[in-house]
């Protein structure tokens, strides 16, 4: 079936049933995975999934359905759900689809697409999962049981057409390995994780490693213990690091900034930090998770930088909310068939540094290495943040008991001032939100 025709056919047909616009988003997928545990094959799964989601606008007003039945009646009952939906919705002059203005010239976005994914046998996803565990085990003794490990791949098109001029698809493919253990020692159990998801085959860290690396942070968080509350230098490893800069993000959602509900609201054009901190959200990103020639309403994708050398530099728009705010969309629609268009993020990352993280700890003296956060990130309304967290002493310059059972605190604007070291070690682990290690002068502990 060409989707990319059938797209087209859709808003033509919803056009001809009295849509001034309409907007037809259609996806088609397909994804298998494997867990695996004591050697043995725990779950071995694979499905497909297709599905067209239509927007259409009538006289002001805005009506969207989505189906999974590609049958030429389905097809009618979606336009004339759509049409019915919209007749009956109130109108607003903000309602409408991006106009050509916006619409524009695709980058080059590189290679998405790997055949050796698309094509991947079961029996490797097996193999890659079993040899995680494995060499995961073979760690230490102390790795009493796996709670997960597991291999995957996905596969997905994706194809959109407007009234408004806009025609395009694309593919791209994914694949990724994971691994859970858990170590015991006199009677306390620790947790550990480590997973990597990338486009291509060849970028894959090895199963070995994936396992390896999983039971160390499990194995080195034994006789963890909590810290008296005080004041010290706080460093976040790049998985914290990256749920730090989603709080981030979070904050610049235009939508809310626009409603005055987001701590960077008044904050666009001053300096928030030092030059040394940089936060970009890039659609165009060589091989990135969340690389695409367009976001989820047809506007090209594109590099925007939210903190340039410290200073707020950009919030990030759909088309809708960047009416709103009198701004230009930033290509940040994001949306799967079934749901409308809303604003987020495609490849964020706080860009890297000169220095390794080792430097980083030594410099530190004493503080806290933090490599694992409970509960929510921060406050995008107040910048508040508190929670639970896990992770090793710093003394002397080197890292050295486990600690579990205490609380962080900070506000995010004086967290952005207080950060005074990024490593170069940036990671994209487990999605499209990458960091480095980072450090921050000052944090509150919250312990004995």
């Amino acid at each position: 079936m060409d989707y990319q025709k059938l797209a087209k056919r859709i808003v033509q047909r919803a056009e001809k049933k009295g849509a001034r616009q309409a907007e037809a988003f259609l996806e088609v997928g397909r994804q298998s995975n494997v867990r695996v545990r004591d050697g043995q094959i725990e779950d071995l799964t694979q499905s497909t999934s297709k599905g067209v989601g239509l927007r259409v606008v009538v006289k002001d007003r805005l009506g969207f359905a989505f189906t999974s039945d590609f049958e030429p009646a389905g097809l009618e009952r979606l336009v004339d759900q759509a049409v019915k939906l919209a007749e009956a919705a109130a109108p607003s002059k903000l309602n409408g689809l991006p106009g050509q203005k916006d619409l524009g010239r695709y980058a080059d976005t590189g290679d998405l697409f790997d055949p050796a994914v698309a094509n991947l046998p079961g029996d490797w996803k097996v193999k890659a999962a079993l040899e995680a565990e494995k060499a995961g085990r073979e760690v230490d003794p102390r790795i009493a049981t796996f709670n997960a490990v597991g291999a995957g791949d996905f596969v997905s098109e994706v194809y959109v057409a407007s009234s408004e001029g806009m025609s395009g698809g694309y593919s791209g493919t994914y694949v990724y390995l994971y691994a859970m253990p858990v170590a015991s020692e006199a009677g306390q159990l620790q947790k550990g994780y480590w997973l990597d998801y990338k486009r291509f085959l060849a970028d894959l860290e090895a199963p070995e490693s994936i396992g390896r690396e999983a039971s160390r942070r499990a194995v080195r968080m034994l006789g963890a213990k909590r810290v008296k509350t005080q004041q010290v230098p706080v460093l976040f490893d790049p998985l914290v690091a990256a749920s730090f800069i989603s709080g981030i993000a979070d904050a610049a959602d235009g939508n809310s900034v626009y409603q005055k509900a987001s701590v960077l609201a008044a904050h666009q054009g001053k300096r928030l930090a030092g030059a040394h901190v940089t936060l970009v959200d890039d659609g165009l990103l060589p091989r990135g998770l969340s690389t695409a020639p367009f976001d989820g309403e047809g506007v090209p994708t594109r590099r925007t930088p939210i903190l340039e050398k410290g200073v707020l530099r950009n919030f990030l728009y759909d088309a809708y909310t960047a009416r709103k705010a009198k701004a230009r969309p930033t290509g940040n629609a994001t949306r799967g068939y079934s749901s409308l268009p809303g604003i987020g993020t495609s490849n964020l990352y706080l860009e890297p540094g000169t220095k390794s993280p080792e430097e980083l700890i030594r410099e530190t003296g004493r503080g806290f290495y933090v490599t694992s956060l409970l509960g929510h990130g921060a406050d995008p309304v107040s910048g508040e943040l508190s929670a639970g967290a896990n992770g090793l002493w710093i003394e002397d310059g080197e890292l050295t008991h486990a600690v579990q059972e205490v609380t962080v605190a900070g506000n995010l604007l004086t967290m952005l001032q207080d950060l005074d070291g990024v490593a170069s070690d940036l990671q994209f682990r487990g999605g499209s939100t990458g960091a480095p290690t980072v450090r921050f002068r000052q944090l509150t502990l919250s312990g004995e």
